[in-house]
């Protein structure tokens, strides 16, 4: 499937107002981009990803993190409480867009995107779906939500994107 689009041509919104937080702004760097959930068993990866963002935010890493209440109805909370939750529980400071949908018909042209660039598996199936995003702004690889942010094969491919 022949696609000129890279993930810097799509737009989310902030999680504070629901500002437009075009990924435009971080061309040229690396992203990883998860969606996430605050009562998920998998939420406790937000600490490493916190900790993901802090090593490597000086190397040009942005992390973003995109809630969503797709699998299990899973992020249920408004806006405001959603970012108090992470801040609170996981000094959560990496960009969070707003509860957006990452799955089926409804889901956002990014993830759709995302899932035309990594295949049919790449489809986020549950909370905490991991996308390692190059400088370029193609799909590197992605990751379960199995796959923990601490995990030897997760840092690997997170060197491996800074370096480039």
């Amino acid at each position: 499937m022949a696609n000129d689009k890279t993930v810097y041509d799509f737009d989310l919104e902030t999680l504070q107002g629901g500002k437009p937080l075009p990924l435009s702004q971080f061309k040229g760097q690396p992203l990883l981009i998860v969606n996430t959930a605050s009562q998920c068993g998998f939420t406790y990866q937000y600490k490493g990803l916190e900790e993901v963002w802090k090593d490597n935010r000086d190397k040009g890493l942005v992390v973003i993190g995109v809630p969503s209440n797709d699998f299990g109805r899973q992020e249920p909370g408004k806006a405001s409480e959603i970012a108090q939750f992470c801040e609170i529980n996981f000094g959560v400071d990496f960009p969070l867009a707003a509860k957006t949908p990452v799955s089926g018909r409804d889901a956002h042209p990014l993830f759709k995107h995302l899932a035309g660039e990594g295949g049919f598996l790449s489809r986020p199936r549950w909370n905490f779906y991991k996308y390692l995003v190059g400088r370029d702004g193609r799909l590197v690889t992605w990751f379960s939500s199995l796959t923990k942010p601490d995990s030897a094969s997760f840092k690997r491919a997170i060197a491996k994107i800074v370096a480039k």
